[in-house]
């Protein structure tokens, strides 16, 4: 009795410090403060250093850099490509991850929703280069789809489904769905099923409760999901660079070709810059659209 007793007046001692130390004054601004200093000295000052190469040289300030790339149009049609397999990207995903994300809600079956889940999130547990390679295999002159394309007499010679924009889509389409996915599930989890009922109680078709009723109450999903896709897709490397062309050179294969290739650091710097400066601008539309549109509001 009397080795209970200390145990529980151990446990109490311990309990009552781990309170204190919750307790200590500033402790609650300082747990935010340490992750918050870590990121601002190893990425904003990084960045900050990196972008002041696109306004400066060794002759002091200059905009040499940046008014290149604004007149020279082959960096123009890079960015626009860029801007451009992004939106189709982000287009795509959202078609494909739309009905999955609303099976997913709408299944009652607990097993086929842990199956589904499961396939989902099996990109993320393999290595985005070896899923680049994958397709590489599947798509190439001599792959998998050609083989059989030809094979069942529907193609005369192999279709050139690599080293273009199609080939790009495709691989970045499949690395980035799970994102839209886990995005658009996370809100549809939280609508009320009872509303939709109510409203084919009421003599509303399925596909009619479902446009103006469970739609709606979705579009935070679809908004969050298509902003983080599309800014993902906006600087991806490793696909456009295995699956796409010379042609077909996105900003960040431009980036990477000034940084090791011709070692202009400084014009490099510029198409970071611009990079940053779009992608933020798209952050503050949808920051925008969301405090005008109450029906973007999660909390709506």
């Amino acid at each position: 009795m009397i080795k209970t007793q200390n145990e529980v007046g151990v446990r109490l001692n311990s309990v009552s410090l781990s309170y204190k130390l919750t307790r200590l004054p500033g402790l609650q601004w300082l747990l935010p403060i340490i992750p918050l200093a870590y990121i601002l000295f190893l990425m904003v000052f990084s960045m900050i250093s990196l972008f002041k190469l696109s306004i400066s040289n060794e002759d002091g300030f200059t905009f040499e850099y940046v008014t290149h790339l604004f007149t020279h149009t082959v960096y123009l049609e890079v960015l626009w490509l860029t801007i451009k397999t992004a939106f189709l990207v982000t287009a795509f995903a959202l078609l494909l991850a739309y009905p999955i994300a609303y099976l997913l809600v709408r299944i009652e079956s607990a097993t086929w929703k842990k199956l589904i889940l499961g396939a989902v999130l099996i990109p993320f547990w393999i290595s985005l280069l070896a899923r680049s390679y994958s397709w590489m295999i599947l798509l190439q002159e001599q792959g998998v789809i050609n083989k059989i394309l030809l094979g069942l007499g529907m193609i005369d010679q192999p279709l050139s489904l690599m080293y273009n924009t199609f080939g790009v889509i495709i691989g970045m389409t499949h690395v980035l769905l799970p994102y839209m996915v886990l995005s658009l599930y996370s809100v549809m989890e939280g609508i009320d099923q009872s509303l939709v009922r109510a409203a084919e109680g009421m003599g509303a078709r399925p596909w009619k409760a479902f446009l103006q009723v469970f739609f709606p109450l979705s579009l935070p999903g679809i908004l969050s999901g298509a902003l983080l896709v599309f800014v993902l897709a906006i600087g991806f490397y490793v696909t456009p660079a295995l699956l796409g062309g010379p042609n077909n050179m996105m900003i960040s294969m431009l980036i990477q070709e000034n940084v090791t290739t011709t070692l202009n650091w400084h014009l490099a710097s510029a198409l970071s810059l611009v990079l940053f400066v779009v992608t933020l601008l798209l952050l503050s539309l949808s920051l925008l659209l969301t405090r005008n549109n109450p029906l973007l509001k999660e909390d709506h």
